[in-house]
């Protein structure tokens, strides 16, 4: 939003002009100040003169040469090359020695044989706009003789503020002067509208067929209307505001819009097919053709403005050419409606037509300015282009807006901002902001204008009169509140993070929005995706059902700029076209955990000297992250889509499956172009993170411990940690079991596993009985699973 300061001085009377101090301001009510530009006659000696003859010049037919009065004794004598002007005209004048923008020197000269002194100047040789086809004709009040500049509010400072999406009530002139009035504690006034009327009603019947995506439709019918340019200091607003002038038609509807914060829009009555308007949704197969004479393929998804013959404007977004104003319009529809803000958004961003307009409703414009927007448009009209505003006027209300109330309680101003917060204080500023507060000693009761609909909430209002208090005043300390913590599942969390980063992992943050092609590499199911509706790109057009396709391209691009291993882990959401449990309006979105290595790893998992990332690795990973949160994660072999089919491990916590680790497979790697393996677990979050029941705590045997091994020829399928939990049921002493080879012969097949044992007494020093006992014990167990001890079969 650009803010002309001297425009802005019309609603308010500042106690200021220092551009630093009202930057400060602007910047202290939460409306950043991107950047302050300053607006100076950028000429020297250019004069307001009067055209009192226009003369041929023998042999040139591209110039002309006149005599202007410049308010000295005698008229200069000046060629021109324009045509757009008579005698009688009143135009800008560079006299001899002026200066124009560009370091441009006007002197005199000869042209076949006729002197010029001086020049008539265009918009762009002056530096106010790109006309160039014509010298720029000024009102006949012009006074002559005076510097041209006095015509122009110069000199100005112009704020480019970064207005917040929640405050659609700054995107306009009034706004801001309402925000200003409140810090420096003075009044304001908007415009005053005194529209005179004639006897009349508009010829036209107006519907909301899609109340939707219309909440109020608002229109007055001015008629007589002459087009033509607009004055120069309507133009010299919209060129600061950054708005190019147009017509005087089209120019009242934006200088009304950058004024109020309303959009509008201007319709030549004439042209409306049927005497008929109706705001409804497309139907398949309906084309617009815009104002920038474009052609758009209208969906069900597009509100339109229709006549009789079909759409006739992209509601909100940008009008139609069928019924736009041109030279001919005489009578003209002067439309302030209300639009559903997501509608306008997912429109203006699905066929790329971003604009003023549609920046403000996507914000949400209050529907109750529409009649005043409307009123002071039509005022505007009648004032610059004549015609006369008929007495009746549309006004159709789909959705009412009406203020909300807010109770307050005023100790919890003071709990958020500190001491000093009574309720004669909390109501003042709050009145401040034009907001209705019945107070007493404890509670505040607010009534908020629908122009306001960012505040809700009793917080919202504690944040309003933190602004005014300025923020510069309080504390560098936040007063202490009720005492909160983390919950446990949250304690668990970090514990969790903490463990990875003490792996050597870094965290990875990835957008959710994979292409299709990502989503079946892992098992994406066609039937639970979620598609994203207006996708920046083809290849982000649905969310994610699994964290690695990310990591996967985080790894790739690591590896590119010449890391030399990579390790990261991402904590975040993927989604199923489900309802969610926590609420149904929303897809499924459980929480995962993934991790991605490549390249040399593992000291600090494995305890073993860095290798190429592998499964034993994302093993590794996962054994340490059970240690850290006490858990136990069983695993057997499996072959889930996009992990390699002899090496990858599913993963279960408490009997529920939770996820997968090993290694990607091979062409998945290869699709994201990663030279070797790449070792990945992916698993639930929730069960993970879970409170778990406090450890029992057993006491630590004095007696010494018995070691021993046992090597197993098993079926090739066995799990290795079926053997394990098999043989250390069968013993009530044994304290641990280790796999320390699984070996498979390369001639004939025969596979064995061996398994290191340690065995102790809690009571006693352990006898050969008693170890016999327990190892023919496991080796039983082992030959109900189909193993044999390696040597007796």
């Amino acid at each position: 939003m650009r803010v002309s300061l001297r425009w802005l001085q019309d609603y308010i009377d500042l106690p200021t002009e220092d551009p630093a101090e009202i930057g400060r301001a602007f910047d202290m009510l939460g409306h950043a100040v991107e950047e302050t530009e300053t607006f100076r006659a950028d000429w020297t000696s250019v004069v307001i003169g009067k055209v009192l003859t226009v003369d041929g010049i023998p042999n040139a037919d591209k110039v002309r040469v006149t005599t202007v009065d410049v308010g000295e004794a005698e008229p200069y004598q000046i060629i021109c090359g324009a045509w757009n002007f008579d005698a009688g005209a009143i135009v800008p004048v560079a006299l001899p020695g002026a200066v124009l923008p560009g370091d441009f020197k006007i002197g005199s000269r000869t042209i076949r044989g006729v002197e010029s002194h001086g020049m008539i100047c265009s918009a762009r040789e002056l530096g106010l706009g790109e006309e160039a086809d014509g010298i720029m004709v000024l009102a006949d009040d012009a006074p002559i003789g005076e510097p041209f500049e006095t015509l122009l509010e110069l000199p100005d400072v112009v704020f480019d503020l970064e207005v917040t999406n929640n405050r659609p009530d700054v995107m306009g002139m009034v706004g801001v002067a309402r925000e200003l009035a409140a810090w420096f504690d003075v009044d304001y006034r908007p415009p005053v509208i005194e529209l005179a009327t004639v006897p009349g009603e508009p010829d036209l019947a107006i519907t909301i067929t899609a109340p939707d995506g219309c909440n109020r439709f608002t229109a007055r019918e001015v008629r007589g209307v002459t087009i033509g340019p607009s004055p120069l200091w309507m133009q010299d607003r919209l060129r600061k505001a950054g708005v190019r002038s147009i017509s005087n038609i089209v120019d009242v509807t934006n200088y009304v819009m950058m004024e109020t914060g309303h959009p509008l829009h201007s319709f030549d009555a004439d042209r409306i097919e049927g005497g008929v308007l109706d705001v409804r949704w497309s139907t398949p197969g309906e084309t617009l053709e815009t104002l920038d004479g474009s052609t758009i393929e209208l969906t069900p998804e597009d509100l339109v403005i229709v006549d009789e013959a079909g759409p006739t404007s992209l509601a909100a977004v940008m009008g139609g050419a069928r019924s736009e104003v041109s030279d001919a319009t005489t009578r003209v529809l002067m439309e302030a409606a209300s639009w559903n803000p997501p509608t306008v958004m997912y429109t203006s961003r699905r066929h790329d037509m971003r604009s003023e307009a549609s920046a403000r409703f996507e914000r949400g414009v209050d529907p109750n300015l529409a009649v005043m927007a409307d009123d002071r448009a039509c005022q505007l009209l009648v004032a610059i282009a004549g015609g006369e505003v008929l007495e009746s006027q549309i006004d159709i209300v789909a959705n009412a807006f009406s203020p909300i109330s807010i109770d307050l309680a005023v100790r919890d101003v003071e709990r958020f901002l500190g001491e000093g917060f009574d309720a004669q204080r909390c109501a003042g500023l709050l009145r401040r902001l034009d907001l209705e507060v019945s107070a007493t000693d404890e509670t505040l009761t607010v009534i908020v204008p629908t122009y306001r609909r960012d505040l809700t909430r009793p917080v919202d209002l504690i944040e309003e009169i933190a602004r005014l208090a300025d923020f510069d005043t309080f504390d560098s300390t936040v007063p202490t509140g009720p005492v909160g913590g983390l919950t446990p599942d949250q304690v668990r969390t970090r514990r969790l993070q903490t463990a990875l980063r003490g792996m050597g992992l870094s965290q990875a943050i990835n957008l959710p929005f994979v292409s299709p092609e990502e989503l079946a590499a892992f098992g994406g199911g066609i039937g639970e995706v979620v598609s994203v509706r207006n996708p920046l790109r083809d290849d982000q057009s649905k969310l994610r059902q699994s964290l690695l396709p990310g990591l996967l391209r985080n790894v790739r691009d690591n590896l590119n700029r010449g890391a030399r291993s990579v390790g990261l882990y991402e904590m975040a959401r993927v989604f199923y076209a489900r309802p969610w449990a926590d609420d149904g309006r929303v897809p499924d979105q459980p929480n995962r955990l993934a991790v991605a290595i490549a390249g040399p790893f593992g000291p600090a998992v494995l305890g073993r000297a860095a290798a190429a990332a592998d499964a034993e690795v994302a093993l590794g990973i996962v054994s340490a992250i059970a240690d850290r949160m006490g858990v136990e994660i069983g695993r057997t072999a499996a072959q889930p889509p996009g992990f390699h089919p002899t090496r990858t491990a599913e993963l279960d916590l408490n009997g529920q499956a939770v996820g997968y680790a090993g290694e990607v497979h091979p062409d998945v790697v290869a699709d994201y172009e990663i030279d070797g393996r790449v070792a990945v677990v992916e698993m639930e979050l929730a069960p993970l993170v879970a409170p778990v029941a406090a450890p029992l705590m057993a006491p630590v045997s004095n007696y010494p411990h018995v070691e021993f091994d046992l090597s197993f020829d098993v079926p090739p399928a066995l799990a290795g940690g079926d053997l394990v939990d098999a043989t250390v049921k069968a013993s009530i002493l044994l304290e641990r079991a280790d796999v320390f080879d699984d070996f498979v012969h390369p001639e004939s097949g025969q596979r064995s596993i061996a398994v290191r044992y340690r065995l102790r007494a809690p009571d006693r020093t352990l006898e050969r009985e008693d170890i016999d006992g327990q190892r023919d014990a496991m080796v039983a167990a082992a030959a109900a699973l189909g193993g044999t001890l390696r040597g007796e079969s």
